[in-house]
């Protein structure tokens, strides 16, 4: 793969026509600009990253973690970029410095197609076609529709929100550039070529994938049909690594606020990146800096952590740039970075496996929105399957007009359902649930 090719500001949908634009903003900007203030990623506020929406303790949700990540992204992008363009310098007067915001644009778009209720809402619309009531869907629609809904993924959705055309939506969907889209597709692979259910674009949303991969020069590793590859697309490693430096770490500083970790455990494992200069230097810090109450402490040393995190890798990537471009380079830049730090970060995620995404609240979170959405799914799945019933024709009445409800094509309705579903917020969810079920009744 080459720089100059892997970076274009063209547009999804917008490839031949001529945009006359009335600011400097580069096109790029617009991108993370029209996320900004897009519907869907103001829904973010209201989805949980791993703890329940906040009471009188504020914890992350899908929102404040988006903007983190893009900040770290925003970091991780532009050092590369100097780098790169320090090593030939014919790069400057092209699109390749703009390799930071790019990345920051693709991080804010990360998890916009996140269920409610994150992993438990996947479970559940996956588990509907599999264990549920829509196991006999089977049947009646194509493998590769099937493979798609039973194993529905959030990258997956995300690229589709991005490029599908709704109703009332132009062409393209956000009509985002390339790059930008090619940023967000962690598995450049189809569902039939899903591992762990992970997969980058629906069978709806190929052609588009197809297209982006040909006009970037992403090479096709694997032809076989239903199981395609293609490599990486080099900016997708900082995303990612944007995204596992935030939620890792933020999600110790969430466990502490909420006494799930001690100041001790939750100091000794962000202590544990450093090695004894390093932390001579950050105990003198701060001490310099008089802090004394433990939620700056941790604080200050979570932000040493993310510093360090970064830095560590902007060097693989680059260390590794050649086989990254080749499309070679196997797992994550976490996975390649120095040993101290990786060891660290390995019993950071230890530690959360068993202490955090098992605690009671994070469980109770899970088991209650699986329930939820489960529930949804069956009602609105048995309501486009007969639309002629007074119930199921109260429910489609209720569904926004965008979503392609009463599509002759049963892949097409199954796939508005999911779109509507997935789209809700926690609140939102949990709302129509009550609603619907008669638990509670709309206050006017």
């Amino acid at each position: 793969m080459d720089w100059i090719q892997l970076i274009s500001n063209c547009r999804l949908g917008q490839e031949h026509r001529h945009l006359e634009r009335h600011d400097e903003r580069t096109e790029f900007k617009r991108d993370y600009d029209r996320l900004i203030f897009s519907a869907p990623f103001r829904r973010l506020q209201n989805k949980t990253q791993v703890f329940p929406l906040p009471g009188s303790i504020f914890v992350h949700n899908r929102l404040t973690h988006s903007l983190e990540v893009a900040s770290v992204g925003m970091s991780l992008g532009n050092d590369v970029a100097r780098v790169i363009c320090s090593k030939n310098r014919d790069f400057i007067d092209t699109l390749v410095p703009e390799i930071g915001q790019i990345v920051a644009t693709a991080c804010l778009a990360h998890d916009l197609g996140n269920p409610p209720f994150g992993h438990s809402g996947e479970k559940a619309i996956q588990t509907f076609f599999t264990e549920g009531k829509g196991a006999y869907l089977k049947d009646r629609v194509s493998t590769a529709f099937w493979n798609d809904i039973t194993r529905f993924d959030g990258n997956a959705n995300a690229f589709r929100l991005l490029t599908h055309s709704f109703k009332g939506r132009r062409e393209g969907g956000f009509a985002m550039t390339y790059s930008t889209l090619a940023s967000i597709v962690k598995y450049p692979f189809p569902s039939g070529a899903a591992t762990k259910n992970k997969f980058g674009f629906f069978t709806s949303e190929r052609i588009h994938y197809e297209a982006l991969a040909h006009k970037l020069g992403i090479p096709q590793l694997s032809a076989e049909e239903g199981q395609e590859r293609w490599a990486r697309y080099p900016l997708v490693y900082l995303v990612e690594a944007a995204d596992d430096i935030c939620y890792e770490i933020m999600d110790l500083e969430d466990a502490f606020k909420l006494k799930i970790l001690t100041f001790d455990e939750t100091m000794n494992l962000m202590m544990a990146f450093f090695d004894e200069k390093g932390k001579e230097r950050i105990s003198e810090r701060i001490n310099d800096e008089h802090l004394t109450d433990q939620n700056e402490k941790i604080q200050y040393l979570r932000a040493c952590v993310i510093g360090k995190l970064e830095n560590e890798c902007v060097n693989t990537f680059l260390q590794h740039e050649e086989e990254i471009l080749a499309g070679t380079f196997g797992g994550s830049l976490i996975d390649h970075i120095s040993p101290l730090q990786r060891d660290a970060y390995v019993a950071c995620t230890r530690v959360s496996k068993a202490r955090i995404y098992k605690s009671r609240p994070v469980l109770d979170v899970e088991l209650s929105g699986y329930r939820i959405m489960a529930t949804l799914m069956e009602l609105m799945v048995e309501a486009i399957e007969h639309p002629e019933r007074y119930y199921s024709q109260q429910l489609i009445d209720r569904v926004s007009s965008q979503y392609d409800i009463d599509h002759p094509d049963l892949e097409a309705r199954l796939m508005a359902v999911i779109d509507y579903i997935s789209g809700m917020t926690d609140v939102y969810a949990l709302d129509v649930y009550q609603k619907i079920c008669g638990i509670s009744l709309p206050v006017v």
